[in-house]
Formats: structure tokens, sequence, C-alpha cells
């Protein structure tokens, strides 16, 4: 019987967590939830949370997606990687963002660690939790240039 090596490192190692950005195709209203717990407890951040060992990035998204909002989306494309030492107070913390659409009617409800769930204008965003204000900037540049 063969048994499978476990490797340990010396070196520590980054966390990682996936993020969504998810709009309302007309209105572009934008999918935030108000976290539960800290850090930025009460504070509005974009659905995500931490990958769990054995699953890839985007089912981490979708599960994260689906248990903050109780949304399931049918599309959703990788962003980009956000990589800033020191953008997460709990430690070193990659993130990866993904982004989808949805209709008009999606609706949305807080549950697991987000306290509520809801859409919010892009002209009228709270303040954010972490570095989500920076990431949603640089979302919208892309799409302005795509368009």
């Amino acid at each position: 019987m063969e048994t499978t090596k476990q490797y340990t490192y010396a070196y520590p190692r980054p966390a990682v967590t996936t993020d969504a950005i998810i709009l309302k195709k007309e209105t572009a209203e934008l999918l935030l939830i108000r976290r539960a717990k800290d850090p930025f407890k009460n504070k509005w951040a974009l659905p995500g949370g931490f990958i769990e060992m054995d699953e890839v990035l985007e089912t981490a998204c979708r599960r994260e997606l689906q248990e903050e909002t109780g949304l399931t989306v049918d599309k959703l494309e990788q962003f980009r990687v956000y990589d800033a030492v020191d953008r997460d107070p709990r430690g070193r913390t990659l993130s990866v963002i993904f982004y989808g659409f949805v209709e008009k009617d999606a609706e949305v409800k807080g549950g697991d660690d987000a306290a509520e769930a809801a859409w919010f204008k892009m002209e009228n965003l709270p303040e954010l939790a972490f570095d989500h204000a920076e990431i949603i900037l640089d979302f919208l540049r892309l799409l302005s240039l795509s368009r």
C-alpha cells in the first residue's frame, strides 16, 4: 500500500481568497455584502472568502457567493489578482477577483458571515472594507475601455 507523502515547508505561505464583482445587466447596480465579523465588521464588501484546500478558484468564488448572498451566477470570468502585502489585517492574502452579470430581478439575502446583501448604484457606494474600492475602480476602468 502506497502512502502519499505530505510536504512541509520552512517558509510562510499566503492565504488565498476569491471575491465576486456581480453587476445587474440593465441597471449596472453592484452586489455588496455587509460583513458580520471582524475585520471590518459592519462595513460593506464584495462577496467572497477563503478557498478550501480541495476546491479550484472559480468553485470557491461560486460557493462564497451563494453562501453569502443566496445568488448563483451562470457565467463568471476571472478579472485580476490583488496581492498588496498589507491588504488584509489577518495576514498575507492574495485575492483572485471574478466578475459576472445577472438580470435586473436577481434577489439576494445575507447569509453565512454576511449580515446583509444588497444592490448599490455605482454613484452611491458605501464605505468599503479592505481594498475593495480600488478593485471596483479598476474593474470600471476596464469596462469603460472595452466599450
